[in-house]
């Protein structure tokens, strides 16, 4: 009987340990809310561990009976997921025409010939679109986070992006080099993570990977060339601390940031591979080919989430995505569904909950275009936007994977990936430690001090 009380002391002292380390990392992080639910927590684990040492012997069978239960939990929590059934994935397939997302309507000028076209075309985007243009815009001074320092920034950061749009192509060098395919994958993996990438894939372009027809700037109407075979996909971090305080100001600086970093990587790499004479083209902010997120996603670098944006493994969601395509011939790695993002957003729902826009669905994934997935509300998301003065990000800054990339958080992701059962308890844990509707933090306190 000895042994039980050993065990059930060491649970105790497991858990401990855990609250504690809980305790260190949210100091890290300056989590108060996290912190003080893990000092609520620490009697009880404390108690758990000494229990044994004060339960009288005819006590015994409350000590097995508690062992059994811990032990049977723990079993059940870290079942493997190869012992479960996989869930099927959905292959899209066809084009999207660029003309008819959010960013491309945006652009259109009331009363042009361009604008007249396309609602005449798509008169069921006409309504929902007048609401946006009522609403202060993107960086207005009328928005609700307005903020000087951090508006003005974006700005410029943004300017600098759209003078990387004469760089995205260009003509391919004549000179021959002899270079093996090897040293080509290794060279423009180290040195995309050398500038600034968190993680970089390959992938063969698929059709539903490219637009149809551009819908931005001089690009409008043209039919996108889809002659590359090869895409290059890479992602880039957000800053923790940028994001938490999301929608505030610094979520949209921080965008244009990554933005940039993203566009110089890509275009960089592309200008790279035509020097060494192959066609390339980066896909950078305002100025796409691609659905970026879906070349990403079949580089097996994520999967695509309840909120629409690439959830990969080390950052969840908290990235942005670059890619480059190209005539290149570089081998690509088989892509591997991972249904463990699919079956955490199915339990978890933060984003949707917390979506200031309501543009996220709580329902489970819906057949659209012969797809079963999600798909947010774009003219709900983009008008809160236009009311909001930033991107929003609040989806980004609530999801469970988007915590910092740290020994704690690691694990929990990486037991959400490999634990079925585990995942409905992750989301607990999340809700119960930071909360299930939670308020921004603060920007930084160098980008406005008199904001909160």
């Amino acid at each position: 009987m000895i042994y039980f009380y050993v065990l059930l002391s060491s649970i105790g002292i497991c858990l401990t340990a855990l609250m504690l380390f809980m305790i260190y990392t949210s100091l890290l992080e300056k989590r108060k809310h996290a912190i003080a639910k893990a000092l609520y927590t620490l009697p009880i684990t404390l108690s758990l561990a000494a229990l044994p040492f004060y339960l009288p012997n005819n006590f015994n069978g409350l000590v097995v009976a508690l062992d059994i239960t811990i032990v049977s939990f723990a079993c059940y929590l870290f079942i493997p997921r190869f012992l479960f059934s996989k869930k099927q994935e959905a292959i899209a397939n066809g084009n999207i025409d660029e003309r008819t997302i959010m960013f491309s309507r945006k652009e259109l000028k009331t009363d042009t010939e361009r604008f007249n076209q396309y609602y005449n075309k798509h008169p069921e985007h006409k309504e929902t679109d007048n609401e946006f243009r009522k609403a202060p815009g993107l960086l207005s001074p009328r928005s609700t986070f307005y903020n000087p320092l951090a508006y003005q920034a974006s700005d410029a950061i943004f300017r600098i992006v759209d003078g990387l749009h004469n760089f995205v192509d260009g003509p391919k060098s004549s000179e021959n080099h002899n270079i093996s395919t090897d040293s080509y994958v290794d060279f423009i993996t180290k040195w995309t993570l050398k500038s600034g990438a968190i993680s970089v894939g390959f992938t063969t372009m698929k059709d539903y990977h490219w637009y149809s027809t551009g819908g931005r700037g001089k690009r409008y109407g043209m039919a996108v060339d889809q002659s590359h075979k090869i895409g290059i996909a890479f992602t880039v971090e957000m800053d923790q601390k940028m994001v938490e305080a999301a929608p505030k100001s610094s979520i949209i600086m921080e965008s244009a940031t990554q933005y940039l970093q993203a566009g110089i990587i890509a275009t960089q790499l592309a200008q790279f591979i035509r020097n060494m004479g192959f066609d390339a083209r980066a896909h950078i902010d305002g100025n796409y080919g691609v659905v970026a997120p879906l070349v990403a996603r079949d580089a097996n670098l994520g999967e695509i989430g309840r909120m629409g944006l690439l959830m990969t493994p080390e950052l969840g969601p908290r990235v942005r995505v670059g890619v480059v395509t190209t005539n290149l011939t570089l081998p690509v790695t088989k892509r591997e569904y991972d249904d463990s993002y699919e079956d955490f957003c199915e339990k978890c729902l933060k984003c949707a909950e917390n979506c200031p826009g309501k543009a996220i669905s709580i329902e489970n994934k819906q057949q659209i275009n012969n797809v079963k997935r999600w798909q947010i509300n774009s003219e709900k998301c983009f008008n809160y936007w236009c009311i909001a003065g930033t991107d929003c990000g609040r989806c980004m800054s609530t999801c469970p994977y988007s915590h910092p990339n740290n020994l704690l958080h690691n694990t929990v992701r990486w037991s959400i990936r490999n634990f079925p059962n585990f995942r409905y308890w992750a989301v607990k844990m999340d809700d119960f430690f930071y909360g299930r509707k939670s308020s921004p933090a603060k920007i930084p306190h160098w980008m406005s001090p008199n904001e909160n």
